[in-house]
């Protein structure tokens, strides 16, 4: 029984009698119009260490469209007869040949961004837009010198005087049979670096620059697996090989992970085909990217850089010294954001990102390709 003013428990209140603030228009949604807190923290995307601009010869392009490197050979010696003059070696040596750079097109990344956007946003994107900017135009950057590395490594000397030729470049082989999951193997590519090592002491290449690249999982595969033989620094043993980070260098080889390197005809990881190795799901096109065309012939490339079907779909790590490739930039990467009549024209800024460079080989005996399969991957 109730009491006059007392509240019944038992009682039910119809739902359609409900006042809900948050509902739209009398909507099922009783939600739907509550604020949407912003976080204050913005999915970045993919982003990448970019590492090749420091690992080869980099030079300053003022005042001309190409840099030139001089490549001198081998000379020879021999005993005086007393009484003969000397007037240098009657073969003209050493020999002397050239290498020439030329820079590229400009290279831009841009995004427009409106004046009232802005106001009416309440996160900010600016600043965000410039990141990315900078990211597309360092991955290019990177890609672009790796593949100069990998052309070296096709390539003979330019110096080839009969009787006086330079060593070329080097290609090895990773792994013993046809499948691709042989880039993925350990003691395949521990192999492959001391191959490399020896390969480079032999060619009179200098120890002092060495760097190996490799791909994130290769790198990975060699972290779990070889920690117990000395390439991870023992003073970091345990920390660095959580952190992903520990393989310090074999045989002397100074080893980086990038995504950059052309590996098996792609850019990233390539999946496809490969036996033994897990695919992760909902990968998208970060992974895995084709290789582009950017020879001479593509439009605003000045350097030959190779095609997709050049590159190949066997490549799948690089050893190089730093004299392998060079490096020429005109404009330094760098971020422009226009103001003033032009803002108040277009209510709104260009924020732009400019790069002007240009990489090719110098010295194929500093530059080594690892590949997977029966044959190696054919100059270009």
């Amino acid at each position: 029984m109730a009491y006059p003013g007392s509240f019944d428990h038992q009682s039910n209140v119809n739902p359609a009698q409900l006042t809900r603030p948050g509902s739209d228009n009398g909507g099922a949604d009783a939600r739907a119009l509550y604020l949407k807190l912003f976080s204050g923290e913005m999915f970045k995307g993919f982003q990448n260490n970019t590492i090749a601009r420091d690992l080869v010869m980099k030079r300053t392009l003022k005042n001309g469209k190409s840099l030139q490197f001089i490549y001198t050979g081998r000379t020879t010696s021999e005993f005086h007869t007393p009484g003969q003059s000397i007037l240098g070696n009657d073969q003209s040596a050493p020999p002397v040949a050239e290498k020439t750079i030329t820079c590229d097109d400009l290279l831009i990344s841009s995004a427009f961004v409106y004046e009232l956007d802005e106001v009416l946003s309440h996160y900010d994107l600016r600043s965000e837009i410039s990141r990315k900017i900078g990211y597309a135009l360092a991955e290019k950057y990177d890609r672009y010198i790796f593949r100069a590395v990998t052309r070296g490594a096709r390539k003979a000397s330019p110096v080839s005087m009969t009787n006086f030729e330079e060593p070329g470049g080097t290609q090895i082989r990773v792994g013993a049979t046809t499948n691709d999951s042989d880039a993925y193997s350990a003691t395949g590519l521990i192999d492959a670096f001391y191959d490399a090592a020896a390969a480079l002491d032999e060619k009179g290449v200098s120890q002092d620059g060495r760097v190996g690249v490799l791909n994130p999982r290769q790198y990975y595969t060699l972290i779990q697996q070889v920690g117990d033989n000395g390439l991870v620094n023992r003073d970091e043993q345990g920390t660095s090989r959580q952190r992903g980070n520990g393989i310090v260098e074999i045989a002397g080889i100074k080893i980086y992970k990038s995504r950059n390197i052309p590996f098996l005809g792609k850019y990233g990881t390539a999946y496809g085909g490969t036996t033994g190795v897990t695919s992760p799901t909902n990968t998208g096109d970060f992974v895995g990217v084709t290789a582009e065309d950017a020879s001479d012939a593509t439009t605003g490339v000045n350097n030959d850089y190779g095609t997709a079907a050049e590159l190949g779909s066997k490549s799948c790590g690089l050893i190089f010294q730093k004299e392998a490739a060079g490096c020429v930039e005109a404009i330094a990467p760098q971020v422009q954001v226009t103001s003033g009549d032009v803002s108040v024209i277009y209510q709104g800024d260009v924020i732009l990102g400019r790069l002007a460079m240009g990489a090719d080989y110098l010295n194929p005996a500093a530059a080594v390709e690892l590949y997977v399969g029966a044959s190696a991957p054919s100059a270009f």
